[in-house]
């Protein structure tokens, strides 16, 4: 996506990119929306710490103590504004792809 022209109030909005689309085989991949972890999630993945709150232990670039896991956002802090998961979920994008090595687009 790229931001598109803006409309008659100013406001830009996303449209696709032609052409930028690119699959990536996975094993498992979580989705996980709320202000608070699912138990579930540590209790069932071996490896993965939580605080006292039962948030996911992360570094500051969002790896947990599982190796190939990452998280952010309340899954981390609790619940949080809206742009602080934002910018979590843009540290950890980036953290996977150096992870895997980089892309190619």
């Amino acid at each position: 996506m790229e931001l598109g022209e803006p409309d008659e109030s100013g406001r830009r909005s996303p449209v696709p990119v032609a052409g930028s689309e690119f699959e990536i085989p996975t094993d498992t991949v979580i989705m996980a929306l709320g202000t608070s972890p699912n138990p579930l999630i540590a209790s069932t993945t071996e490896g993965l710490e939580t605080n006292r709150k039962g948030c996911l232990v992360t570094s500051e670039d969002v790896v947990t103590t599982r190796q190939g896991v990452f998280a952010g956002g309340d899954a981390v802090t609790g619940a949080a504004t809206v742009i602080l998961a934002m910018g979590a979920g843009r540290k950890a994008a980036a953290a996977i792809d150096e992870y895997c090595g980089g892309l190619k687009r």
